[in-house]
């Protein structure tokens, strides 16, 4: 694809992507680095094995709902990334500063996961691990720097790019994280008190006892849930996923999202418990006291290292890339790459500032309240203003710079959140709280605002244009399946090879914890098959990449 990402009009037909572009970015995106902070960081809030499973169940599946029902179809019925339908509902105003307020969040959340990485790459350079908010080795700072400059290249490439490297990150990334948490599995079973067993037949038993520790100050299940689904909201409840998925060529893709839940926010955050709880038993310290790279490295040996820094690439490339688009909405004039690379500099920078890193969980639920609101402005302008006979765009229509009423709904809603939190409401709540408060106030200050009026001429004009849209992209979409074959290309035997790598990969871990092999002779191996798989897996992609336009 070229550098021209849509970043205004519509996608045009002929550049929409097939579905497995979409499965592999969120296999990619949420199977990451995060996934070791966050899941050491549930042994440490005293919540109970079962109430864990329950939670992000629920969680996990809201968000999967979220993503699927509410921001694919408007994604792909619009085809405009989230700013510049932003522009047309609530105006130039409101989305100068909301790209600001949005952008900065990108920026600071793509530079946790860049930093992520580093906490991986130090481990090679015997550097100490970064727990504090501010960086305690220059060294440090000089392998953040570098680690970013690889992210900032691969996000400048634009979707296409992005989503090619995920696929071949992804099932590598999936397999490590099962594959940690098994090995380093007997190492718990042995310190787990009146266990006499080594084998995985009293799991529970030992998550009970050693990992996930159920106490009275510690969160339940509905917490974990609450968790679960606002720590996206920023994607899929606040609608910034459009920038994603406004390529798809169905809105059905939009529930590929489960494999980066299901598998990134369900097993991967299982799995780094795991991992995490057992490699503060073998360093003989806490686990917040650990980052990412220790953990994965206690677990994995080398390929920990590497799983870490792909992990951090794999989803601070898409975050860089929405950042981008959001400074590149502020001028119509500015081009989207050199914002990209100013974006990327910026981030990386922040990258070298571990005090995201360190406060991950309260970051991205604030991330999430504050451009909530937002999104609840979008879904009711699109859908239920319609459907109550008032009139979708009416702002525009009235050439408003900033849309009132949307801007109050988001004012209102932060005010609102402030005093329930006050109150005692858990931040974790916060979130939904504010999606539902701003959708209802805005329906409410858009009727006696402008949306009851009548805009029959300019109306009419923007909905002929519109069907005229859907319909060649569908006539266009109607001749491609047509035309296409049900013949795939063939299975290289770099295909072949880069599968056998993983089974390896699989089977070495499965040795370890039926105790058929030491612990540390584990890791040593692991690095080769995991060498094969990413030379084995990245010469397939390039070779047969663009070979299967089959969605």
């Amino acid at each position: 694809m070229s550098s021209v990402e849509f970043d205004r009009n519509p996608v045009a037909p002929q550049q929409l992507k097939p579905a497995k572009y979409f499965a592999a970015s969120y296999a990619g995106e949420h199977v990451a680095g995060t996934e070791f902070v966050i899941g050491a960081m549930f042994v440490s809030w005293g919540v109970g094995t079962l109430d864990l499973l329950l939670g992000l169940i629920i969680g996990n599946l809201l968000a999967v709902l979220t993503w699927g029902l509410i921001c694919a179809p408007i994604a792909t019925d619009t085809r405009l990334t989230l700013y510049a339908y932003l522009e047309k509902i609530a105006g130039p105003g409101i989305i100068k500063l909301y790209s600001i307020v949005n952008g900065i969040l990108f920026c600071v959340l793509a530079g946790a996961m860049i930093t992520v990485s580093a906490s991986a790459v130090r481990i090679l350079f015997n550097l100490p691990a970064q727990v504090n908010w501010y960086p305690t080795d220059i060294a440090f700072v000089l392998v953040a720097l570098a680690v970013g400059a690889v992210v900032v290249f691969i996000a400048v490439k634009g979707f296409k790019n992005i989503a090619q490297f995920a696929e071949v990150c992804a099932p590598w990334m999936i397999l490590m994280f099962i594959a940690g948490a098994l090995a380093i599995a007997p190492t718990l079973i042995a310190a787990t008190p009146d266990l006499n067993s080594t084998t995985l037949n009293n799991w529970l038993t030992v998550a009970d006892t050693f990992i996930w520790q159920a106490n009275e100050q510690g969160l339940g299940w509905w917490h974990v849930a609450a968790f679960a689904w606002v720590c996206n909201m920023a994607m899929h409840g606040a609608m910034s996923d459009m920038t994603i998925l406004r390529f798809a060529r169905k809105s059905s893709y939009g529930f590929f999202s489960a494999l980066g839940m299901f598998i990134g926010h369900f097993i991967a955050w299982i799995c780094a418990g795991i991992m995490g709880a057992g490699a503060a038993l073998l360093l003989k310290t806490d686990v917040t006291q650990l980052d990412a790279g220790a953990v994965a490295y206690q677990a994995l040996g080398a390929a920990g290292i590497i799983a870490v820094i792909i992990a951090g690439w794999t989803t601070s490339n898409p975050t860089i890339y929405r950042a981008g688009l959001a400074f590149q909405s502020l001028n119509k004039n500015w081009d989207r790459t050199k914002v990209t690379c100013i974006v990327g500099i910026i981030t990386t920078i922040i990258a070298c500032f571990p005090f995201v890193f360190t406060k991950l969980m309260d970051f991205v639920s604030l991330m999430a309240l504050l451009l909530a609101p937002v999104g609840a402005v979008i879904v009711c302008e699109h859908w239920v203003l319609p459907k109550l006979g008032l009139t979708r765009y009416w702002s525009n229509y009235k050439q408003q710079y900033i849309n009132k009423a949307a801007l109050i709904s988001w004012l209102l809603t932060l005010l609102a959140c402030y005093l329930f939190n006050s109150l005692g409401m858990h931040v974790f709540y916060l979130p939904v709280v504010a999606w539902f408060f701003a959708l209802f106030s805005y329906l409410l200050l858009a009727s006696f605002m402008g949306a009851k009026a009548n805009y029959h001429k300019p109306a009419k004009l923007a909905e002929i244009a519109e069907l005229k849209r859907k319909k060649q992209e569908q006539s266009y979409l109607a001749n491609q399946l047509e035309q296409t074959t049900t013949a795939k290309a063939p299975k290289a035997f770099s295909f072949y090879l880069a599968i056998l790598s993983l089974v390896i990969c699989f089977g070495l871990a499965l040795a370890v914890s039926f105790e058929l092999i030491m612990l540390n002779n584990f890791k040593q191996i692991m690095i080769w098959p995991t060498l094969i798989y990413f030379i084995s897996a990245t010469y397939y992609s390039v070779k047969v990449a663009d070979s299967d336009n089959i969605s």
